[in-house]
């Protein structure tokens, strides 16, 4: 078999929800993933992310996702990544990760303080029960913990991440 060339894909164009709470901490969810999800093998925590449907704008996007995932509504923007942020897939998973049709994901972040309760959060049932599980477990974190929970490959984004919201978060 082939092996498909990356430069030869496009980058799926995402958005990222760093979601934090009054105690300055950021909601992560510990992936449910089946052999098919791009993290392949492992323990990986991660905030909300997902890709943007056709036509759609970014922000509507994050707040989609950011429910689909999580059934959080109650956010109201902070601040948004300035420039996208782009990461390449693993060489082992380009051609298996989104049945094989990009190389890595190109992010449009944004810094969202929830203004809920709790009870809010439900990632079993996420979306009324009309989404798919992708987190089976969730707490909040220190910002500094971030990226040691994060699959290696997506490390680098969340470093420019933390370090471009971090005056946001003061």
């Amino acid at each position: 078999m082939a092996k498909t060339d990356p430069e030869a894909l496009p980058y799926r164009p995402c958005v990222g929800a760093l979601v934090v709470n009054g105690d300055g901490l950021v909601f992560i969810g510990h992936r449910a993933d089946g052999p098919e999800e791009p993290e392949g093998p492992g323990t990986w925590w991660q905030m909300p992310q997902g890709g943007i449907d056709d036509g759609e704008d970014p922000l509507e996007a994050v707040y989609r996702e950011l429910y689909e995932e999580t059934s959080i509504r109650s956010v109201h923007l902070v601040a948004e990544s300035r420039d996208w942020i782009r990461y390449d897939l693993p060489p082992d998973l380009v051609g298996k990760a989104w049945k094989g049709r990009y190389r890595g994901q190109t992010q449009k972040w944004y810094l969202l303080r929830f203004t809920g309760e709790e009870t809010e959060i439900d990632i079993l049932t996420p979306g009324g029960g009309h989404h798919k599980a992708e987190f089976n477990a969730w707490k909040w974190a220190p910002l500094e913990a971030l990226t040691e929970l994060v699959v290696p490959f997506k490390r680098d984004v969340y470093r420019r991440i933390v370090a471009e919201f971090a005056d946001a978060l003061k």
